[in-house]
């Protein structure tokens, strides 16, 4: 069984920066591939942003892209969020994720076997 512990979400006005951390620990945690997905009130559960542990190798949704930046610290198990210039839209509880993919393209929740309990992120405007 593996489990992931969030943190770091929180208010920001728009145009901050924000990082979210997410530590895995338990089962065999890193044959997983580390994802990162954000839910909206009244919105499905979307992905935003995947990291493999062994390669560093790192996919982001084109709605984040060139503003959010995935990243790992293998000797902490923890897997990391960057979240630049935020918007209003991107206000949401994001949740990191454990879950098998081999291919280069965006998870989807039926990829994942782990979750953490999410992180509430809101931005002002």
């Amino acid at each position: 069984q593996v489990q992931l512990v969030e943190s770091g979400g929180g208010l920001v006005q728009a145009g901050d920066s924000l990082t979210l951390s997410c530590t895995a620990s338990g089962g065999t945690f890193s044959t997983y591939t580390m994802g990162w997905f954000r839910q909206a009130p009244g919105k499905e559960r979307e992905f935003v942003a995947y990291v493999r542990w062994h390669s560093g190798y790192t996919y982001l949704a084109q709605s984040v892209k060139g503003r959010f930046t995935a990243s790992r610290d293998n000797a902490k198990a923890t897997v990391y969020l960057q979240m630049n210039s935020l918007k209003p839209e991107d206000t949401a509880v994001y949740y990191c994720a454990a879950g098998i993919i081999t291919s280069a393209r965006p998870m989807r929740v039926d990829d994942i076997t782990y979750w953490g309990q999410g992180t509430q992120v809101t931005v002002s405007s």
